[in-house]
């Protein structure tokens, strides 16, 4: 019941070959699962403790591209392929430099409890960053393809960056919420597990175990 980061030099590749074709075959569900893990990829490196102008650089133009090419992906156009297999690929080569953050941390443990996709947390983590991500939800915002973000206030373009996450996350058919998956009685185990995981500390707000719980909570 544990899912945790393994990480080792033996185990990083010299070349990776990213074909789009051989994702042509994968379950509409299992595209968006592992495309809006490519975002959050994308959007925790962005925003995480260890972030910075290099990082920063491929975070955003990874969020670019999969807002462009997750929906058309799920629909198994060659052009939605070809977008998220460069799109993940960018943010991998931006996370595996500075980490990641709650999200994940969360993610972990109730995957292994229940396999369900890291999206469903993603925006009410968002949500709960805002405060420590200065200007930044800006920038996500603009590169979810949200229009007029030069115009809004800090507290406008941090509510657009979420509500464009959400409607991407609702338009490729991830649940809204944690309201049929999460039994009540497993939530402290969730809570500590997420504490206690290695993407919990690149998170850009501190956190705590009850504050974790209470994010659990406002899911089921």
């Amino acid at each position: 019941h544990r899912k945790m980061v393994c990480v080792d030099p033996k185990d990083i590749p010299v070349v990776a070959f990213v074909d789009p074709e051989m994702m042509s075959t994968m379950p509409k569900g299992l595209t968006a699962a592992t495309g809006m893990d490519a975002l959050t990829h994308a959007i925790e490196g962005y925003i995480t403790a260890g972030a910075w102008e290099l990082s920063d650089m491929f975070h955003i133009k990874a969020i670019e591209i999969i807002a462009r090419s997750l929906r058309d992906a799920v629909n198994n156009t060659p052009e939605g392929r070809e977008g998220m297999a460069l799109g993940q690929y960018v943010a991998g080569m931006g996370f595996s430099n500075v980490g990641l953050g709650i999200v994940h941390s969360m993610a972990h443990p109730l995957g292994a409890l229940y396999d369900t996709p890291n999206a469903i947390i993603l925006p009410t983590v968002m949500e709960y960053n805002a405060p420590a991500t200065g200007e930044k939800y800006r920038e996500i915002a603009r590169a979810m393809g949200v229009k007029g973000v030069d115009d809004m206030s800090q507290e406008e373009y941090r509510k657009a960056a979420v509500d464009a996450v959400r409607q991407l996350s609702h338009d490729v058919g991830i649940p809204a919420d944690l309201k049929e998956i999460v039994k009540e009685e497993d939530i402290p185990f969730l809570a500590q597990s997420a504490y206690d995981d290695a993407c919990r500390p690149g998170n850009p707000r501190e956190t705590s175990v009850e504050e974790i719980t209470e994010l659990y909570k406002s899911l089921i």
